[in-house]
């Protein structure tokens, strides 16, 4: 799994002109979020907790030390499958890397389940749509994330 993590001010998604998805009014996260070939349910929980717990966000010191939740932010997450892409072998990127929409659509949600029980709020873009995104970045606080499958012989 791979992502775009960007730490927000404002973010939303419009599919056909219509706002299918925002942060709520304090800023938080917009996630854009790849799911790979051998990404698994495993590895989405992974991806939840880390997600979860990342410390972005300023303290009263300005020091990044807060999570998502500590700072009372919200999580808005899009489905980005060009994230898989590879421009190693030329000028158009091979997507070969990228999970079939079938596998990919379930770990999304996956995901996005992970956050919730994790007591987060979040919103989504939609999936296998054209949206556009608005993204106000804070900061600018851009990070890319990877959770690899595990390795323990046993699937993600």
């Amino acid at each position: 799994m791979i992502a775009v993590v960007q730490r927000c001010l404002r973010g939303s998604v419009r599919v056909a002109g219509e706002i299918v998805g925002s942060l709520v009014p304090q800023g938080g996260l917009v996630v854009l979020l790849g799911i790979e070939v051998g990404d698994s349910p495993t590895c989405a929980q992974r991806f939840a907790d880390k997600l979860a717990k990342l410390r972005i966000f300023e303290d009263s010191e300005g020091k990044m030390n807060l999570s998502v939740s500590d700072a009372g932010g919200s999580l808005l997450i899009v489905s980005q499958f060009t994230l898989a892409g590879d421009c190693s072998g030329g000028n158009r990127p091979s997507f070969m890397n990228a999970a079939r929409p079938e596998v990919a659509e379930p770990l999304v949600q996956e995901v996005v389940d992970g956050l919730r029980a994790r007591g987060l709020h979040v919103e989504t873009g939609r999936f296998r749509t054209e949206m556009e995104v608005e993204i106000v970045n804070d900061g600018p606080v851009t990070l890319v994330l990877r959770v690899p499958p595990t390795t323990d012989g046993n699937p993600a």
